[in-house]
């Protein structure tokens, strides 16, 4: 089972990491979230107090794909009825030829998937199901009206603002002349409360959010049949930064309630390069898609990368000589190394004719090799540099200061890719060391090397 709430708040999960690679909808993320171990108590407790009737929560378990998932179940009474898991209603008769509105009330409706904004929550006036119609104020009314924190009641009107706004663009009508009886729906408000009311339980202050897998087609609505995805999920994800992540399947996977949830909580764009797992939970979703679809919730703190060998650039220049004398070329190698090069040598060679000659090559960083070919061209016989760039793996390395028995010196310690790191003494401080006390350079090779291996 996913830790308790203490456990993860003691534990300093702070971060969320909400894996959607098979959808998203509000009733998946308050699954996912009761799962990892946001109180169930609290969510009860905050729904008690709003003035809302005509439903009843329902948190069990059932599997999904092989995996043990939560369930979160918002249970309608008959006069809030809506199709959310009709999928004849929803994705049936597409093209009008049957009275679609007879046809969805002859199927039973086995669960309900309470969570979408432009929802399935129709407008039957000619029906003896009365669907309430909410403006965004009198959303914000059931809320505040509520006993939630100041951070669930401050997350909860942000994410209706985001449907709000989504739907005003959508329906091209200012935001207060929207009318939601789809996000003013019981079930709607129950999902997105319960939603900030687990995300506060948590503690959770920042938030990561994968790319949201949508599927295809078209799907039927209260303004009509809309492509998938529809509307107010493209408006979402348009105004927020969020990545829809299209997949071979036939329907709606992301909905708008769950869009806005994600948009509402999402901090940074990717995960830390490493981090720790302390709470996972999983939310199952209602609709009979193959695969079924879950959310995936993650409690991680982030930690420090190990250090690992690091992809670099340099640019290697390369140049021969035949009428160079070892005096200028041994001088070019000094001001090379003085011009910034990382690396700078001459190697014998046999050019045309067998001609013995010397092959000059530098590395050095971008932006030192105009001074490095001025070295080249001043200080020895070349007419031509040839350049161009190289990789290379640089371990992280670092200066550092020991104290030997014969006196102070420096090393550079590197890491290596498994974490252990490795000293090697400076060439120039073991010169300086040895001439100082007066012993041999191996002598006082050892003693740095010595005095290093203790400082680990």
């Amino acid at each position: 089972m996913a830790a308790g709430p203490t456990e993860a708040r003691s534990a300093g999960a702070r971060t969320l990491y909400l894996e959607c690679e098979s959808g998203i909808s509000g009733d998946m993320v308050v699954a996912a979230l009761l799962d990892a171990g946001a109180s169930e108590k609290a969510v009860r407790d905050a729904l008690a107090s709003l003035p809302l009737g005509g439903y009843d929560v329902r948190i069990t378990r059932k599997p999904a794909n092989g995996i043990d998932c939560c369930d979160f179940d918002v249970v309608l009474d008959d006069a809030h009825q809506n199709h959310d898991h009709d999928m004849a209603y929803l994705y049936g008769d597409l093209d009008g030829v049957h009275d679609h509105h007879d046809h969805a009330h002859d199927h039973h409706h086995h669960e309900h998937d309470h969570d979408h904004a432009h929802d399935h929550e129709y407008d039957h006036h000619d029906h003896a199901h009365h669907h309430e119609h909410r403006n965004l104020s009198d959303v914000l009314a059931v809320i505040d009206a509520g006993s939630l924190t100041p951070g669930a009641r401050n997350l909860a009107h942000r994410i209706f603002q985001i449907l709000a706004d989504a739907e005003s663009k959508a329906h091209g009508v200012p935001v207060d002349q929207v009318h939601f009886h789809e996000v003013g729906a019981v079930d709607s408000i129950v999902d997105v409360v319960a939603a900030a009311v687990c995300l506060d339980n948590l503690g959770v202050t920042s938030a990561v959010v994968s790319p949201l897998a949508e599927g295809h087609g078209r799907v039927r609505t209260q303004h009509g049949v809309l492509p998938v995805p529809v509307p107010a999920v493209v408006n979402i994800a348009a105004a927020h930064g969020l990545t829809l992540a299209p997949r071979d399947a036939q329907g709606e996977l992301v909905t708008p309630t769950g869009a806005a949830i994600a948009a509402a909580i999402q901090t940074a764009d990717a995960l830390p390069p490493a981090y720790a797992v302390r709470a996972v939970g999983y939310g199952r979703g209602k609709r009979a898609y193959e695969p079924v679809s879950m959310v995936r919730a993650m409690l991680i703190e982030p930690r420090p990368a190990q250090p690992t060998s690091a992809p670099d650039v340099l640019i290697k220049l390369e140049t021969e000589v035949d009428d160079c004398t070892g005096e200028a070329l041994g001088n070019a190698l000094a001001k090379l190394f003085s011009a910034g090069a990382r690396e700078a040598h001459y190697v014998p060679i046999y050019m045309k004719k067998n001609r013995p000659a010397w092959q000059i090559e530098v590395l050095c960083s971008q932006d030192r090799v105009a001074a490095c070919e001025r070295v080249l061209f001043e200080e020895t016989t070349t007419i031509g540099v040839r350049r161009h760039p190289v990789e290379r793996t640089a371990l992280p390395r670092e200066e550092k200061d020991v104290r030997t028995p014969l006196g102070p010196a420096q090393v550079k310690v590197v890491t290596l890719p498994g974490g252990a790191t490795r000293a090697y003494p400076e060439h120039d401080s073991v010169v300086a060391l040895a001439e100082s006390a007066g012993v041999s350079y191996q002598d006082a090779y050892r003693a740095v090397l010595a005095a290093a291996s203790q400082a680990e």
